[in-house]
């Protein structure tokens, strides 16, 4: 489904709070209640949210958002942070681009760049450098993942370990306060480990969203990565934890507002 704004935003008040109920909905939005019933029939139909009496709560930890709508969900923040993280990315240089739609921004980020060697497990990032004369992309093989595009399972983990790249660009569904970068699919994370055992340098690109969120399979420690871009980063504990670990934190919202005020 297509997410309108108010759709997008009690999605992300209720992966905020854990639930959301019809009557605040209604007067935060200044809107009926019946408007947002409909909201939430529709969001709880395309299984986004669960439907409860007299509201909706946010799916469990064990179970992750449809893609389609993670795309849409903070669009602006991850096209900011797809931006800084092509920035540390020099012409000619070779690197791994795992699955999420965080990562995907990157590679949109990166159409401009000259003489790079792409590996990638994500049939969306391929797509789009594929086209690009300077760019040469080489694709895993493996399980193909219906619901985003993404290859997992261990041939595509075979694959990766072939390579020793310079850069890699990696996602996370969550990430908790002592560091642990977190997802839903242990096919998947066993493909994000490899990549971070095969890269001389670990982009991590995460919004902020990832900082409320949970799910039940470790991809690796914070420490392991080497940059961590995200839109802002308001935890002290994370703060904290780069500065130990030596890991470079990047927070692109500040260009992003200066971008929102220009068009102003």
């Amino acid at each position: 489904m297509h997410l309108t704004d108010r759709q997008a935003k009690i999605i992300e008040q209720a992966r905020s709070v854990g639930r959301v109920l019809v009557e605040d909905l209604a007067s935060q939005f200044t809107v009926t209640p019946q408007t947002i019933r409909k909201d939430l029939n529709d969001l709880c139909d395309a299984q986004l949210l669960t439907r409860i009496h007299g509201g909706a709560t946010f799916p469990r930890g064990t179970e992750n958002m449809r893609y389609e709508a993670r795309r849409q969900i903070a669009a602006g923040e991850k096209q900011a942070i797809g931006a800084a993280a092509a920035a540390a990315i020099p012409d000619g240089a070779s690197l791994f681009i795992n699955i999420g739609t965080t990562t995907e921004a990157v590679g949109e980020a990166l159409a401009g760049h000259r003489d790079l060697m792409v590996i990638t497990n994500n049939i969306n990032v391929a797509n789009t450098l594929r086209l690009i004369d300077e760019i040469e992309v080489i694709i895993a093989g493996g399980v193909v993942r219906q619901s985003d595009g993404g290859i997992v399972g261990e041939a595509a983990v075979d694959f990766i370990r072939q390579f020793k790249v310079d850069y890699a660009v990696i996602g996370a569904s969550a990430i908790d306060a002592d560091g642990a970068l977190l997802d839903y699919d242990f096919r998947e994370v066993k493909v994000a480990q490899a990549i971070i055992a095969n890269a001389r340098h670990v982009i991590l690109v995460a919004d902020s969203n990832k900082f409320q969120r949970t799910a039940p399979v470790r991809i690796a420690q914070l420490s392991q990565v080497h940059t961590f871009v995200t839109d802002r980063c308001e935890s002290e504990a994370i703060h904290a934890l780069c500065r130990q670990s030596g890991v470079t934190l990047v927070e692109a919202a500040s260009g992003l507002r200066a971008q929102e005020e220009a068009e102003i």
